[in-house]
């Protein structure tokens, strides 16, 4: 398993570059705020909302795409964990 740690802010940033594989990612917010994932166009009105407190949420992310995140309001931390057979 391959972990990393994000800071996340009111500025869409990259969290998971493109590849050619299908990717399994486990994602964590660890603090008491709202990130919101997509696309590079990502925002707090159109992202897929994470909930506050929660456990961590498992994705599929298809081939050749990017994942991105971005908080409404202040900064947020968020972990990943990436199946090392799958890290692409």
């Amino acid at each position: 398993m391959i972990s990393s740690a994000k800071t996340i802010t009111t500025t869409a940033s990259k969290i998971m570059t493109e590849s050619t594989a299908v990717r399994t990612i486990y994602i964590h917010v660890t603090g008491a705020g709202t990130v919101y994932l997509g696309d590079s166009t990502v925002t707090s009105s159109n992202g897929f909302l994470t909930e506050k407190n929660a456990v961590p949420l498992a994705l599929e992310l298809p081939a050749n795409e990017e994942l991105w995140a971005v908080t409404g309001t202040g900064t947020e931390s968020l972990r990943l964990l990436i199946p090392s057979l799958n890290n692409g």
